[in-house]
């Protein structure tokens, strides 16, 4: 005879097996030594942070204090207006030059990774492989060679490169070899047929690139444009390198007005000013974050 409806309602829950009710207590000291880890990744910021709230007197005190004894947050108020570092106009700058140097690397790099994982062509795999060998070459030494470069164009009427924003956001337009490649793994996990079924319908490859594959790809473009984002705003050997002149010094270069070798350093000033530096990249992560890990987990299964 089957069970009445009553006694279906008042029935217990079956009780789990035992080893489902196990505690396991290694997860404890896993979850304590991550929380160790993040402790000491984030004890420079602190160490910053207490610094920039100190007066100029208690910067080099020994032994030094975490805890301030005089708060001075009035600190970040005289960092803006300061004479050695043109606060706004250097921030003028690193926009100018970050927002650049993210609608290229992403416009480009996506375009690039398309061809690789959606174009069959000849020499497909040879060339990928020739391009992720250029993750390979650091910057200084490729530094000397992109400065004659430069240099060249200038001389030969392609118009005033040294001493400008160009060198800086110009070469993000011909695609970044890891932005390619990450772009490239995750356009592989866009199943075919989608692709299949456009070209059937008569769309071009530009289109199914525009319309299909970019809508579906917003997540690892996200990762892209934070990536090239930050890389723009941290820089400071490329606007070492290409620029001359003190009004087109970007944030990243400004701080080293706060610093002398003869001594005398306004650490104070430094650490204020490198707070506010660093606060719009860590802002911005802070609201990218669910599509930040959406799109590094994503990246390379195949789906």
């Amino acid at each position: 005879m089957p069970p009445s409806p009553s006694t279906l309602s008042y029935a217990q829950p079956a009780s789990l097996p035992p080893h489902r009710r196990r505690r396991h207590p290694e997860r404890w000291f896993i979850h304590l030594g991550l929380l160790c880890i993040s402790a000491g990744f984030l004890l420079p910021f602190i160490w910053m942070l207490s610094t920039s709230l100190k007066p100029l007197e208690q910067t080099t005190e020994f032994p030094p204090r975490f805890i301030p004894r005089e708060f001075r947050p009035q600190n970040y108020l005289e960092v803006l207006t300061h004479q050695k570092m043109k606060f706004r106009l250097f921030a003028r700058n690193t926009v100018i030059i970050a927002v650049l140097a993210v609608l290229g690397t992403t416009a480009s790099s996506a375009l690039v990774a398309y061809g690789f994982s959606k174009v069959r062509f000849k020499g497909r795999g040879f060339l990928f492989a020739v391009m992720l060998s250029t993750m390979m070459i650091p910057f200084p030494v490729l530094m000397v060679s992109l400065f004659t470069i430069f240099r060249w164009l200038g001389d030969h009427g392609m118009g005033q490169w040294l001493g400008t924003f160009k060198p800086l956001w110009v070469p993000a337009w011909f695609g970044s070899a890891f932005s390619i490649f990450l772009l490239r793994q995750f356009f592989m996990t866009i199943p075919d047929e989608l692709s299949e079924a456009a070209r059937i319908d008569g769309c071009s490859e530009f289109g199914i690139f525009w319309r299909i594959i970019l809508p579906l790809s917003r997540p690892a473009l996200a990762v892209v444009a934070l990536f090239t984002f930050m890389w723009a705003w941290n820089d400071f050997l490329g606007p070492l390198v290409y620029l001359q002149h003190q009004d087109q010094y970007t944030l990243a270069l400004g701080l080293q007005t706060f610093q002398s070798q003869q001594g005398g350093t306004e650490f104070h000033y430094l650490m204020a000013a490198s707070v506010l530096i660093i606060a719009p990249v860590i802002i911005l992560f802070f609201f990218a974050q669910k599509t930040f890990i959406q799109g590094i987990a994503t990246t390379g299964v195949k789906g």
